[in-house]
């Protein structure tokens, strides 16, 4: 097993991989920014180590700082955590080529799915379903890109190949508007990305958004943990997500899973990752491959009883996957609320002193978070402050543990979306099941009125 590990990350995942870290005997080293000395891994840690001021250009993003204090700590690999620097290839070769073991995949890998163009092709050659589009970037020939659009039949959607967090993309629908829609958001890409390369997809309309959680050792070796439905979102980013994602076509889920696990051992896929799909009319379309662990990854643990970070530092260890798929059993049903520093119908940040902090407990409750009274959020950093999760035999038995723990669980001094979460575990559409990707949105315009 690695001997150190260097944790470039904070809040509620710092604070997941130390644990994880404790739990196999594993020394830690907690990197923090000046505005962050307050963190509760910190004390927690077998040594701590400042990287730079506030800003995270400055010290989390700062790969040169990170990379010098796991020299001076002595550490043997590096968990870059979700965010920041986790899918950053260039941050990966670096570690990898100052003599660390790097905790996720290696940096061809990062490189390879983190441009949606090259990870789609990829896919295709994995039998992995997509979603019809250009097969490769949109020709900036006028004639060509409009015989594609026809091709692929309007609404359409035009995505940065570079893109992410809901950036870089424009919906298209009718042919009239498609050259400039290419073209503004080919700039925009050059802007935001570094990357002017843009391509088209066929415009899902009513989709819902579901999810593959593998493992795979980079030795031949891949299982997959089953699905997760992460359709609540608002501005592209997920709320509340839960496993398995419920109302799937069984044969549709099962053909996406080995598809999924065949993917991972065609790309040499290493550590833990997760496929992103859309999934409407019984019939999943890729979307990406995020390279890391994700936020949600709590639901897959509590259906598996698989520990993702363990099984990611194992394997960065240079073992062999710890279980085959025949040890992976699904059993009940997992919810996970995020519970943000924010007002809950603004949702302007709301960083500052927490007062007090009562963590609701009972029988599937888990909560990951580094809240602890006195705690003080800064305004630096993402609002996430912790992770509300139960399980339950059945998806109503997980909703009503999650009603009764949205209840009990106490933040007092800043806002949070608490509220929000209580209506939603009560709305009577969420609570059926299968709602699309529009269905918050679409109930946050409706609330307003």
């Amino acid at each position: 097993m690695l001997e150190k590990v260097l944790i470039a990350n904070r809040g509620e995942i710092a604070l997941r991989i130390l644990r994880a870290c404790k739990e196999l005997g594993i020394k830690t080293v907690a990197v923090h920014s000046t505005a962050d000395r307050e963190l509760m891994h910190l004390g927690l840690a077998d040594e701590t180590v400042c990287i730079g001021p506030a800003p995270a250009n400055l010290s989390y993003l700062n790969i040169p700082a990170i990379i010098s204090a796991a020299e001076l700590t002595g550490a043997t690999a590096i968990h870059p955590g979700y965010g920041f620097l986790a899918e950053n290839a260039d941050f990966a070769e670096q570690v990898e080529k100052s003599g660390f073991a790097f905790i996720g995949p290696k940096a061809e890998t990062i490189r390879l799915m983190g441009d949606k163009v090259s990870a789609k092709d990829a896919m295709k050659l994995a039998s992995v379903p997509t979603v019809p589009g250009s097969d490769g970037p949109l020709p900036e020939d006028e004639e060509t890109a409009l015989r594609i659009g026809r091709e692929v039949g309007y609404p359409v959607i035009i995505k940065a190949a570079g893109g992410g967090g809901g950036r870089g993309m424009r919906v298209v629908h009718k042919e009239e508007d498609l050259i400039e829609a290419a073209k503004q958001t080919r700039a925009e890409a050059a802007a935001w990305f570094s990357n002017p390369m843009v391509y088209l997809e066929k415009y899902l309309t009513n989709p819902r958004h579901v999810e593959v959680q593998v493992i795979s050792d980079g030795q031949g070796q891949a299982i997959h943990l089953g699905d997760r439905d992460c359709s609540l979102q608002r501005r592209h980013q997920k709320v509340l997500e839960e496993a398995p994602a419920p109302f799937i076509d069984e044969e549709a889920r099962q053909a996406v899973f080995a598809s999924c696990v065949k993917a991972c051992i065609d790309i040499g896929y290493r550590g833990a990752g997760t496929f992103e799909f859309l999934y409407e009319n019984g019939r999943f379309y890729f979307i990406e491959m995020n390279t890391r662990v994700q936020v949600e990854h709590p639901v897959s643990e509590m259906v598996t009883g698989i520990d993702i970070v363990k099984e990611m530092l194992s394997i960065a260890a240079g073992n062999k996957l710890s279980y085959t798929q025949d040890d992976v059993v699904i059993t009940g049903h997992s919810l996970e609320c995020r519970i943000n520093a924010e007002d809950p119908k603004t949702f302007i940040p709301s960083p500052g002193l927490v007062k007090h902090f009562h963590a609701p407990g009972g029988n599937g409750v888990r909560v990951d978070s580094h809240l602890y009274s006195g705690y003080k959020v800064p305004s630096n950093y993402d609002s996430l402050i912790g992770k509300l999760i139960t399980w339950g035999a059945t998806r109503d038995e997980a909703m009503a543990r999650m009603r009764n723990a949205l209840d009990e669980i106490v933040v007092d001094g800043i806002k949070t979306n608490i509220p929000l979460h209580r209506d939603l575990t009560r709305d009577e559409g969420f609570c059926e099941g299968g709602v699309n990707i529009h269905y918050l949105e679409h109930k946050l315009a409706a609330d307003k009125h």
